[in-house]
């Protein structure tokens, strides 16, 4: 009896649980309009699961392609910054060229200037270590014409004075420079006085001239000063600079100052070299007065100075 109503039970059991599961298969029937149960369920559990699939295959898929665009635009951005470099390079060698063309441009203008003058063009190649070029070294020597004496030129005037003459190089001694002494004259008036080279008045700038005469000629900022007609060593009319500062000294009979000086001592590197020098000069035109400077002390710095002066031993442009 116990098993024929477990056997009753358990068919009433399953029974139930068709008629449950058939009255839930005909509800989702009905709500997914004939789709049927199986797309149901697979709306609910085989779809999301191939959208998922497909997300994770795009998103690879995206990020192969961003490794690929990543690897062009670092190919790109090379090729862009290999022009940049070849682009600035070509913009400074531009650059120095127009430099270097200005200065040509001012050497021409200042070989027209003196062109009563033979001239030659030379480099400034080494000098003494300073930041002003007082004694710097030059690559025209003696086979390009370049002798002891002769007068170096640059910006719009006198640099200084040929000391030492080799094969192939020259040494110059700037007008700057504290063993530098130059008969100079006031442009407008021909008063001459003594420019003297100082290191320390070039960090201003500045030259200084002494023993200009206290007479009735009047000398204002702005005079033009060049090299005296009486200078042993240096031409005529080579322009020094602009005076600056003027005052009577305390003696009352000269007057002292201060010049700007025409050339830019800090940046020399090109020059123009006259080749011919004073001494050429008085051999052509006066063998007598020639005669009269050899005989005359090569330290002496201008035949003007009375020889109690102190400093009448400095040799001029020296």
């Amino acid at each position: 009896m116990k098993n024929k109503n477990q056997s009753s039970f358990s068919s009433k059991y399953w029974l139930i649980i068709i008629s449950v599961l058939s009255v839930i298969l005909l509800g989702i029937e009905r709500f997914t309009d004939g789709g049927g149960p199986l797309r149901f369920i697979a709306s609910y559990t085989v779809i999301p699961m191939q959208e998922g699939i497909s997300y994770v295959g795009r998103f690879m898929s995206d990020l192969s392609d961003n490794f690929e665009t990543l690897e062009d635009m670092k190919k790109e951005n090379q090729k862009l910054q290999a022009k940049v470099d070849d682009l600035t390079i070509d913009n400074t060698r531009l650059r120095q060229e127009q430099y270097e063309l200005d200065r040509l441009r001012e050497l021409y203008k200042l070989d027209e200037n003196y062109s009563d003058y033979e001239k030659i063009g030379a480099h400034v190649v080494a000098n003494n270590g300073s930041n002003w070029f007082t004694d710097f070294t030059i690559d025209k020597g003696t086979q390009d014409g370049v002798q002891v004496d002769s007068n170096v030129l640059a910006g719009s005037g006198l640099v200084g004075i040929v000391i030492e003459a080799g094969p192939t190089y020259s040494r110059v001694r700037a007008i700057v420079d504290d063993a530098s002494n130059v008969s100079a004259m006031m442009l407008s008036t021909s008063d001459t006085c003594m420019v003297r080279g100082d290191l320390k008045l070039m960090a201003d700038g500045r030259l200084r001239f002494e023993k200009l005469p206290n007479n009735d000629n009047k000398i204002e900022p702005g005079e033009q000063v060049v090299t005296s007609h009486v200078s042993p060593r240096f031409l005529q009319g080579l322009f020094i600079g602009y005076v600056s500062e003027i005052e009577v000294d305390s003696n009352n009979l000269t007057r002292s100052g201060y010049i700007t000086p025409a050339v830019d001592f800090s940046k020399l590197q090109e020059v123009l070299v006259i080749t011919t020098t004073k001494r050429n000069l008085l051999e052509g035109d006066n063998p007598k007065e020639e005669q009269k400077d050899d005989a005359a002390p090569e330290d002496d710095a201008d035949s003007q100075e009375p020889e109690q002066e102190p400093d009448s031993q400095a040799g001029e442009g020296e």
